[in-house]
């Protein structure tokens, strides 16, 4: 029943993958070589895993040899054909050929419009979502004074950003134009001029429009990001000490005691608890130190009490505008990081560590709950994954939990450091996409692991919505920081996907 489940949920998302592939590529061919090299940039990030998954439902398992080399495939090839849709964009011939797509697509949805109706374009950012705003006013809201609009125009100029409409837009304006030179560069220049015609009342924006133009948004500095109110630094210190009380049950029930019922036994517990803590603290200050190294404020994080596993980690909300997406990435992925590397770390030492008489004794079927620290066990320990029960060292598990919160906050959904990461790389569209479809797998995986079910319950309710535009939303991010993205999301997937009953007769886990 269990495997027949499995391979139900399998087939379900690989056949909704596929679908996904199908859809994307009707919807890019309108846009000739840049949509299928688009399209194609999106294929090269899911055929290793339709493969991977596909030949799972049919009862063939690859080994981990080959799924790394598929992985370094897919990355390569996202890179190239990155790398092949820059170099289309810059063709003038492709340019026009696209202009005059769009031109004649919003002439027919033009004519589908009744006279009468009120609707009115709205600014978006590079991936296609709305912009740092909700949607224009209609034609007769005021938006600013005329007075203060004209003001606002006369920063532009033929040698930073040429505009060429103007329309008020709530307490600010965006303007329709053309960029004249680098976006950071004209940015900047753009917000010194505007900071010496309102001093601090206005914050300048850089984003794309639906047709691919960019666009300068000004709003007021009110809608700027608030720093935490004293109720909400209360919360954080009351949810920072429930959850020393929940790593260390979670230590308790790791030794096979309920933690609350022997107190005296407190010091047996300490070392495990401390251990998570250091990685949940890694994890912070690897966010921490990414933020002031690009000169933006994070809040206090607000971590998430446990029984299972001690802590699901910590949120947190940036306290300031990003300048770019690049700055969103390079946070994101600092914290991860810090915590992957330290936890991995810990898995290693404890495995090489582990011999006949240590600390922990577990079944050899745990071993199966992952795929990377299953690998790895039958790496090290070898044959003694054949036994029923296997000697582990303390340090062993406390790396395999911190893997497992790190992994968690990697999913890519909402401002999770895995939704910031696909936000940074992919644009809000894809971000706000991947988070539907993350919620929709917690909610199937749920069925065999409750876990994955109180996970998407703090997600939906808690980190569902995408992080607001930056700054500038039309600096792209390089090939380094989307080849770092890739990995991060393979590492999060490989620690929390578990090993096949196949797979780990092979490797010989829990055979005994």
């Amino acid at each position: 029943m269990g495997i027949a489940s499995e391979n139900l949920v399998t087939t379900g998302l690989l056949l909704a993958a596929v679908g996904i592939l199908i859809v994307g590529f009707y919807r890019s061919r309108p846009y000739g070589k840049l949509g299928l090299y688009s399209w194609l940039q999106s294929v090269s990030l899911m055929a290793p895993w339709l493969l991977v998954f596909g030949l799972f439902a049919v009862g063939i398992d690859l080994n981990l040899v080959a799924i790394i080399f598929l992985i370094v495939v897919s990355a390569g090839s996202y890179i190239f054909f990155g790398r092949r849709l820059r170099e289309i964009a810059q063709d003038p011939q492709q340019q026009t050929k696209l202009e005059d797509w769009i031109r004649s697509r919003q002439k027919q949805d033009g004519n589908r419009v009744s006279p009468n109706s009120s609707a009115s374009p709205t600014p978006q950012d590079s991936s296609g979502e709305s912009g740092p705003t909700p949607p224009l006013p209609t034609p007769n809201s005021t938006g600013v004074s005329p007075e203060e609009l004209q003001a606002m125009q006369s920063i532009f100029g033929v040698d930073t950003f040429f505009a060429t409409e103007s329309v008020p837009y709530q307490d600010g304006a965006f303007f329709k134009g053309n960029l004249r030179g680098d976006p950071e560069l004209v940015r900047a220049r753009l917000s010194e001029k505007l900071q010496e015609q309102f001093g601090d009342r206005y914050r300048l924006f850089l984003v794309a429009n639906p047709d691919g133009k960019p666009i300068a948004v000004i709003l007021p500095s009110t809608n700027d990001p608030q720093p935490l109110t004293s109720a909400q630094k209360i919360l954080a210190v009351v949810l920072a000490v429930a959850t020393v009380a929940t790593t260390l049950e979670a230590g308790g029930l790791l030794m096979g005691f309920d933690l609350a019922q022997n107190l005296d036994r407190l010091p047996e517990v300490l070392p495990i608890a401390l251990g998570i803590w250091v990685v949940l603290l890694a994890r912070e200050f690897g966010h921490q130190i990414a933020a002031q190294r690009h000169h933006v404020r994070l809040s206090w994080p607000f971590f998430l009490p446990t029984w299972q596993i001690g802590s699901f980690g910590a949120i947190n909300r940036f306290e300031s505008l990003l300048p770019n997406r690049r700055v969103m990435f390079d946070v994101a992925f600092a914290g991860s990081a810090a915590g992957g590397v330290l936890s991995l770390a810990m898995l290693l030492g404890g495995l090489y560590l582990s011999h006949p008489g240590s600390l922990f004794q577990i079944p050899a079927d745990f071993f199966k709950g992952s795929l990377l620290v299953g690998t790895l066990a039958k790496t090290i320990l070898g044959a003694t994954l054949e036994q029923p029960l296997v000697d582990v060292h303390p340090l062993a598990l406390v790396g395999w939990l911190g893997l497992v919160i790190v992994a968690i906050n990697l999913l890519p959904a909402g401002q999770l450091d895995g939704g910031r990461i696909v936000q940074a790389v992919y644009g809000r569209k894809i971000a706000g996409r991947a988070t539907i479809a993350t919620l929709i797998f917690l909610t199937i995986a749920s069925l065999v692991n409750p876990l994955a079910l109180y996970w998407a319950i703090l997600i939906l309710f808690l980190q569902r919505n995408p992080e607001r535009p930056s700054l500038n939303e039309l600096v792209e991010l390089d090939d380094f920081r989307a080849g770092l993205a890739l990995l991060a999301l393979f590492g999060a997937i490989v620690t929390l996907i578990p090993l096949s009953t196949g797979v780990a007769g092979i490797l010989g886990i829990g055979v005994g």
